[in-house]
């Protein structure tokens, strides 16, 4: 038998196989088991995420023996004719060769043949956006009221080059990148299969170069086999695709961080004299402050792969910038990453970014000044505070003092207690007497011959021990002599 490659020989069978796509998977095990298939699907992803197995796993869930059923054998004669492409029921269409107006015509007029052996009749039609929009039009209809017998299965990696009113027939599933952590685990699992030996750090960087593409890390693995045989190390990867380590990204960002101008560009030097593809080395250097920015607005999110020892290292490079320092390194890097794209020379942008973006960290913006002026001014109101309230604290115990209570008077009987004065009324009192200083006003005398009787003194309330004691040791009282410098006149 001929060799077969890792990313045919390990494509998911059954939909337990599929990984990444949980999402996907549920909602097509719960249509078949409810009854609910709709006559149009259309799975919209990148390269390598499984478009085409998963429309093959669900033509043999439509397909086996005794279906349409979830837990099918995929060993089965029916199965195994799907998966190989020569089933009569399953017609794989390729949309970039058949893009034409006759060949929807073909297909029209076969939808009307009744499946040879299973319960449908499958057109799977993978890159559907290249049909033109003739071809489009001439399916509209097929596809609207297709035969009970007939489903239709579309692939694309472009959407947005589908016409609408093909979108609106069929049921979208999106297919997202599949995690970097979930290839890794995947590679391991094929390299103790193949009895190869995958260090944990070469996977990691397999799958972190496969950019959320299984396909394209299962040929990457195939390739490594090739090169260095059944062991292979992280300075394998980094040799044979370009990649560059982990460390030489810390390094990196450390020197920026640090703003070491030379550092940083040596090392971009020797980056691109050992052949590394510089482009790559700006997107992790770009994930690398992507991964710090989060960390600082969530302190409980990880280093995004970054060995720990590195990540603390980095975290404690940059605790003296704001997320927003961050933010503008990462704006400089990604204009020098669009111009890299279209450049001869790379490694001039790269280092121009570079550049821009240490003078973007030293720089004094406005904001910087008035957090600063808002500093001071609040120190200053803080001392002046400080200032007003030690006086009143040395001050308040002499006005808080009060004089010792005078012995108790003997208790005199009597029938009823005179009424107590009041601070106002003693304030009054004071208003009306007079300074003991001051000369009464004079009056003019009367004549010798006029004899006036002269008048009685009206005689002054008895006052008790207890209540004059009470009027002198009001404090209002108090506060009013101290306030206008009188004393009491007996």
């Amino acid at each position: 038998m001929s060799y077969q490659v890792f990313a045919r020989k390990y494509r998911p069978k059954t939909f337990d196989d599929v990984l990444g796509q949980d999402h996907v998977v549920r909602t097509l095990r719960n249509a078949i088991t409810q009854k609910r298939l709709a006559h149009a699907y259309l799975f919209v992803g990148p390269r390598g995420t499984g478009k085409t197995s998963t429309a093959r796993i669900l033509a043999k869930a439509l397909n086996c023996t005794g279906g349409p059923k979830v837990d099918f054998d995929p060993d089965e004669d029916a199965c195994i004719e799907i998966a190989e492409g020569r089933s009569l029921d399953v017609l794989e269409i390729d949309g970039a060769s058949n893009n034409g107006v006759e060949q929807v015509r073909d297909l029209r007029e076969s939808v009307r043949f009744a499946p040879a052996r299973g319960q449908f009749k499958i057109y799977y039609i993978d890159e559907v956006h290249m049909l033109s929009n003739a071809a489009f039009n001439a399916l509209l209809k097929t596809l609207e009221e297709p035969p009970p017998h007939v489903k239709f299965i579309f692939a694309t990696t472009e959407a947005n080059k589908i016409l609408p009113t093909i979108l609106s027939r069929c049921q979208r599933f999106d297919l997202r990148p599949i995690p970097t952590e979930l290839i890794a685990k995947h590679l391991l699992h094929i390299a103790s299969e193949e009895g190869i030996t995958l260090e944990q750090t070469a996977a990691w960087a397999i799958a972190k170069g496969a950019d959320g593409g299984m396909r394209d890390a299962q040929s990457m693995l195939d390739q490594l086999v090739a090169f260095c045989g059944n062991h292979i190390n992280e300075e394998n990867v980094l040799d044979v695709f370009g990649f560059t380590s982990r460390e030489k990204v810390a390094a990196l960002t450390s020197a920026l961080l640090a703003r070491d101008t030379p550092a940083a560009l040596s090392l971009i030097q020797k980056e691109a004299e050992s052949g590394r593809e510089l482009s790559q080395l700006l997107g992790e250097l770009i994930g690398c402050l992507r991964a710090l920015l989060v960390a600082k607005l969530d302190p409980a999110a990880d280093g995004e792969g970054i060995p720990a020892e590195l990540w603390q290292g980095l975290l404690q490079s940059a605790a003296s910038y704001q997320p927003d320092r961050i933010l503008a390194a990462i704006d400089v890097f990604a204009e020098s990453e669009g111009r890299m794209k279209w450049a001869t020379n790379k490694r001039l942008h790269f280092e121009l970014g570079v550049i821009k973006s240490i003078q973007t960290l030293a720089e004094v913006r406005i904001t910087d000044v008035i957090k600063a002026l808002t500093r001071g001014a609040d120190s200053l109101s803080q001392e002046m505070a400080a200032n007003i309230q030690e006086p009143a604290s040395a001050t308040a115990p002499v006005v808080e003092q009060t004089p010792p209570p005078p012995p108790k008077p003997a208790v005199v009987p009597q029938e009823k207690p005179a009424p107590a004065v009041t601070g106002m009324d003693a304030f009054e009192l004071l208003i009306d007497a007079a300074p003991e200083e001051s000369e009464p006003p004079l009056e003019p005398e009367p004549p010798p011959w006029s004899e006036q009787p002269k008048p009685e003194p009206t005689p002054e309330p008895p006052t008790t021990p207890a209540a004059e004691d009470t009027f002198h040791q009001d404090p209002l009282v108090q506060a009013a002599l101290e306030q206008f410098e009188g004393k009491f006149v007996s």
